[in-house]
C-alpha cells in the first residue's frame, strides 16, 4: 500500500517597502499591502522586525518577535475577513 505524498515549496517572501502608511511584501509572485490601521502592531515595529517574515507551509506570513500572524486570504479577500469585534 502506498501512502500519499506531499511536497512543500519553499516560497521567497520579502518586505518591499516601509511607508508611512504601511508595508509592502512579496510572496508567491503577488505583492500585498498591509495597512497600519487595519494592522497597528507594524506601526511601532523596526525595520528588523518587520523584516523578519517567515512564511509558513500554506505561505502564511508570521512575525515571530512581534507575535504576528496574517492569513493571505485575509489580504486578498479582506471583506470577507472584518477586523472588528462584534
Amino acid at each position: 500500500m502506498q501512502t500519499g505524498t506531499s511536497t512543500l515549496v519553499a516560497t521567497k517572501t520579502e518586505v518591499t517597502n516601509i511607508s508611512p502608511f504601511g508595508i509592502w511584501i512579496l510572496t508567491n509572485d503577488k505583492e500585498y499591502f498591509i495597512n497600519y490601521k487595519d494592522y497597528p502592531v507594524f506601526e511601532t515595529a523596526t525595520v528588523k522586525q518587520i523584516a523578519d517574515v517567515k512564511t509558513d507551509f500554506a505561505g502564511n506570513l508570521h512575525w515571530e518577535e512581534l507575535d504576528a500572524d496574517i492569513e493571505l486570504e485575509s489580504l486578498e479577500n479582506a471583506d470577507n475577513y472584518p477586523l472588528i469585534y462584534r
